[in-house]
């Protein structure tokens, strides 16, 4: 018996209105993503690869094509069936963070559970259990604001983790990091994946990349190659 994929994207095509003409951002792709997987989507600005996240998150509509998310057709959901899985079934990283820069780093990684009706008894427990797997449980009542980008970052990812969703979508999680901390970034998210969460991140940098299992490429809203890690390793050695 065949697999479900958890994403599947079907021949998605995505124009945006500027001016007088049309825009096409994703010109008829179909990509299909499996629980446990952990995906890299590639490409250089303008390939299309935010855009394709940001239909998989349910944060935009394609303009025509079928998504479905765990088998179903993500047009049958309604507004806030779509509100609770980008709440409970998705964990979001972005390059820019999106932390309330005057609030403590506690009370950013509690917002999801105020939306998820967590009682207000169990929230700063999950909360601290989640900065202390980023080892930041010591910074929990610092300001955002008062934090290393690194730093930012892992509290983001705890963000992202504390009403434990199943997939991980992260978007340049490391664009605006060194090299030391990009790092430690995606080992968190290896280590997410390693337990079974299903992780696709959006990058243009190889070394990025390489901590996936499969890396998609795209180029001008098409896909270009959907390759195995190891598949593309073999191509570059040889």
């Amino acid at each position: 018996m065949k697999r479900e994929p958890v994403i599947h994207l079907k021949n998605i095509i995505k124009s945006y209105h500027l001016g007088d003409s049309d825009y096409q951002a994703l010109k008829g792709i179909t990509i299909e993503i499996f629980e446990g997987e952990f995906v890299a989507i590639m490409g250089p600005s303008g390939s299309g690869k935010s855009t394709a996240m940001h239909i998989m998150g349910a944060l935009d509509s394609p303009t025509s094509g079928q998504y479905y998310l765990d088998g179903t057709e993500i047009s049958k959901y309604t507004a806030n069936q779509l509100a609770k899985i980008r709440n409970k079934r998705i964990g979001f990283v972005f390059q820019s963070f999106n932390l309330l820069a005057r609030t403590t780093v506690l009370k950013n990684v509690e917002r999801p559970m105020m939306y998820g009706n967590v009682p207000i008894a169990d929230r700063e427990g999950r909360a601290l259990d989640m900065l202390e797997m980023v080892h930041l449980k010591d910074k929990a009542h610092n300001l955002s604001n008062q934090l290393s980008g690194g730093q930012i970052q892992r509290v983001a990812i705890a963000r992202a983790l504390v009403m434990n969703p199943t997939m991980i979508l992260a978007d340049e999680p490391t664009g605006n990091l060194d090299s030391k901390t990009s790092h430690e970034v995606m080992s968190f998210l290896q280590k997410m994946n390693d337990q079974g969460k299903t992780v696709v991140v959006i990058t243009h940098e190889p070394d990025i990349a390489a901590y996936a299992k499969r890396i998609i490429m795209l180029k001008d809203g098409l896909v270009l190659t959907d390759k195995s890690n190891k598949q593309v390793r073999s191509t570059i050695e040889s």
